[in-house]
């Protein structure tokens, strides 16, 4: 055993010593942590991977931390494996030392910092900054409550939420610490609640309710400290007394409280719909709560008004600017097709079955990565108004057998309930591989229910929009009539689409006057959307560290030290593949012609 010291100076004994081995299979680095409930260790696997190793005494385990024999916190984090920006488990068991018994699980070690450690470095959060990573924490903490049953995470706070270097923004966000996770159909009074900050803890959580909403209050709590840099009606108390029963009612009084946005005089928060998400996300009163998530984005965006004269229930929809095709630069042509195909047959049902025509069944969007498939599927479902699926590969794919079938055919009866419904298939070659390249019978299995759901979707209200970079990857059964009717090529910007994106993505930036935007679009030919993007928030980068507005000078050098992500061997590849997809549907005259691009 070793004994070190906490910032404190104080001894903190740990089980575990540098080098010593674990079950033969992890050994030991250093020493992170230690809490009242487990300790922490940096580990080397047998092959050299850097992990994180959590240990818990079984002695100061709950029943209600296992299930099925197994812990909770294990059975919650292997059903959330696929699930991206989620701490992914490696392995768990149980330890042996000197007679006494320990559960351990093993976790990817994250090469990064916690929100707590940035604060603590930085001071508080950029307003912008914050609203950013509280929105994709919410987007996370969705496909945590959509789970059957929907698991509750019930420990948001600054330590449980990382930001991962590894990975670029704004894509580095990890949530942790599912120790304290419970699903919603989990038993009353479950948790240690003394183990929790009780400043994040909403008020049912007390009367051991855990719900999509009880996250949600945190998640607010959460927002108000990175911004203001203390947590919501906080008062000085010792971690040692969160559970005392006079600490409690003195924090559910301070509640009573107005919450104040303000330091020393200043305020934190310079938008009063912010102000007012905040509110109503904190609300003592569930009824009077975000429902969902969504909810919660959606007005942290400002894309509606919260209606404070009324108790924060109404919501009022905000006309947003640049919604749906106004957003999309370019295009035109797939626009029109889409508009007078889809959009009109939708809008106008018995137009159009008078001359006994319906909507397409589905299309492809395939091409070079970064040119803006995935964002003209998401903008064509805004130009409708309809509900939109998006889908990765990791939402439908599983390693258990049946299961992926099972999750295609939800989906699709899902789609049906709520049409219209547009689905958005990303990478759909890695769904549907052309079964004739050795696929095993469960993979082929799940291509076949795939196959089988696409036949006249159109009929049930479904308009299916699936894109690939590699579509010579797809099942040729996916392409034929009746599953995908429209292929379209959506190649690299041209000269007059790169000189726009220019434009727009610098148009609220601190721009030179004699910046010439034409010079930026002859300069980066075959450059993608996506690496037009990354020389706009390079340059800003650079004129940032001066203070100055962003010249044409810094815009040379970045581009001259910039390659495009796609090679013109690459593009040269694509046009073949144009080529056999346009000879293949020959007869179809709109699609001989590549598209273009959406910024």
């Amino acid at each position: 055993m070793n004994i070190y010291k906490n910032n404190k100076n104080e001894p903190i004994n740990s089980t575990l010593s540098n080098k010593e081995r674990l079950n033969a299979k992890y050994t030991i680095q250093f020493f992170i942590e230690k809490n009242s409930y487990c300790e922490k260790y940096r580990v080397k696997s047998n092959n050299g991977k850097i992990l994180l190793l959590k240990l818990y005494d079984c002695l100061k385990l709950s029943p209600y931390d296992f299930v099925n024999k197994n812990l909770l916190e294990v059975e919650i984090l292997t059903s959330l494996i696929h699930i991206d920006n989620i701490i992914k488990l490696v392995d768990s068991d149980i330890f042996i030392k000197d007679g006494h018994k320990y559960y351990y699980i093993v976790l990817d070690f994250i090469k990064g910092e916690t929100l707590k450690d940035r604060f603590q470095r930085k001071g508080i959060f950029p307003q912008y900054m914050a609203v950013s990573i509280v929105i994709q924490l919410l987007e996370i903490l969705s496909k945590l409550h959509k789970k059957s049953p929907a698991i509750i995470h019930n420990n948001i706070n600054l330590e449980s939420v990382w930001l991962d270097y590894t990975k670029s923004e704004p894509d580095n966000l990890v949530l942790s610490d599912f120790t304290f996770a419970r699903y919603i159909t989990s038993r009353s009074n479950s948790l240690n609640l003394d183990r929790l900050n009780p400043f994040y803890i909403a008020p049912e959580v007390y009367n051991g309710i855990y719900i999509p909403q009880s996250d949600i209050f945190s998640v607010g709590a959460l927002l108000y400290n990175m911004v203001i840099g203390t947590p919501p009606w906080y008062i000085e108390i010792l971690p040692n007394q969160y559970l005392e029963k006079e600490i409690i009612r003195m924090i559910n009084d301070k509640r009573k409280d107005e919450l104040l946005f303000e330091i020393n005089g200043i305020s934190g928060f310079n938008n009063e719909y912010l102000k007012n998400a905040i509110k109503k996300a904190l609300s003592i009163n569930i009824d009077n709560r975000f429902k969902n998530t969504e909810e919660f984005i959606i007005a942290l965006k400002n894309e509606t008004i919260i209606d404070n004269t009324k108790k924060n229930k109404i919501i009022k929809t905000r006309k947003k600017s640049k919604i749906g095709f106004s957003a999309v630069a370019g295009m035109e042509e797939l626009k029109d097709i889409l508009y007078n195909d889809v959009i009109r047959a939708l809008k106008d049902p018995d137009l159009y079955r008078k001359y006994g025509i319906t909507i397409p069944n589905g299309m492809l969007l395939y091409g070079p990565p970064g040119c803006g498939k995935t964002f003209i599927a998401e903008k064509f479902a805004e130009e409708i108004d309809s509900n939109f699926f998006k889908l990765k590969p990791s939402d439908i794919n599983s390693k258990y057998i049946n299961e992926t079938e099972e999750k295609i055919n939800k989906i699709f009866k899902e789609a049906e309930k709520k049409a219209p419904t547009v689905i958005f298939i990303d990478e759909i070659d890695a769904v549907a591989p052309n079964r004739n390249s050795n696929l095993s019978q469960m993979q082929a299995s799940s291509v076949n229910e795939l196959l089988s759901q696409m036949s006249n979707c159109s009929e049930k209200g479904i308009f299916l929009i699936a894109a690939s970079n590699y579509p010579e990857k797809i099942d040729p059964a996916l392409l034929r009539r009746g599953r995908i009717d429209r292929i379209f090529y959506v190649p690299p910007p041209d000269f007059k689409a790169r000189l726009e994106m220019f434009k727009i993505y610098l148009e609220e930036r601190p721009v030179d006057l004699n910046l010439n935007y034409e010079k930026l679009a002859e300069k980066t030919e075959n450059f993608v959307s996506s690496d037009i993007k990354f020389l706009v928030d390079e340059a800003s980068r650079i004129a940032l560290k001066t203070k100055s507005r962003i010249t044409q000078q810094i815009f040379d050098k970045v581009i001259s030290c910039t390659k495009p992500s796609i090679s013109k061997v690459e593009i040269k590849k694509y046009e073949k593949l144009r080529e056999k997809f346009e000879n293949k549907n020959s007869n179809d005259n709109d699609q001989k012609r590549p598209i273009g691009f959406v910024r």
